[in-house]
């Protein structure tokens, strides 16, 4: 089991790259339309879509990683007052909640990228890009988010069962305040 949760850690740092290298090439692109734009009256069209298309993939091949590095947003108010087996039952039902949430995502998505497929969906732009082309790639980063959060639950709940509770905090519990000060150290 650990070794599949660090080959899937390490495909979510691959993916997240990708994402990046993605939003950094839609602002170029933008940056260069613009430029044509102001200075020499040009439009080489279409970098509003592709990157829109762009920022949708890497959200979504973002979100696994997010998730091995604890930075999903929560309200955890009270959650430092918690015992440890009342935080480690909060992460777990946190967890829970959000692959619950995540497959709804990804059954919809699924829906969504079937249609466009069957009926050759284009965009209702210059471009006629076919919609799957960009679909693809978004679904399958939310496939991958849902299997990361179903594999840290079992992992999760085999640490607990084999009495490893800070295992399993560093799985889906909490950043600590020296593991963020620790992520933060050159």
């Amino acid at each position: 089991m650990d070794r599949l949760v660090c080959v899937a850690r390490t495909t979510s740092r691959v993916l997240v790259w990708i994402g990046g290298a993605l939003i950094i090439g839609s602002a170029i692109l933008v940056s260069v339309e613009v430029f044509l734009r102001k200075f020499f009256n040009v439009s080489i069209g279409g970098a509003d879509e592709l990157s829109g298309y762009a920022f949708g993939v890497a959200t979504s091949f973002a979100m696994a990683y997010a998730l091995f590095e604890r930075a999903h947003i929560r309200v955890d108010a009270v959650y430092g007052v918690f015992p440890a087996w009342l935080k480690m039952t909060a992460s777990l039902f946190g967890l829970l909640l959000l692959g619950g949430f995540v497959g709804v995502i990804c059954v919809t998505a699924w829906g969504l990228v079937a249609d466009s497929l069957t009926h050759g969906s284009r965009s209702i732009t210059p471009m006629r890009t076919p919609l799957s082309l960009p679909q693809i790639p978004w679904l399958a980063g939310w496939l991958f988010f849902l299997f990361c959060c179903c594999l840290l639950f079992v992992a999760s709940v085999m640490a607990i069962l084999s009495g490893r509770l800070d295992k399993a905090s560093r799985l889906i519990g909490t950043k600590t305040i020296d593991e963020q000060i620790d992520d933060e150290a050159p």
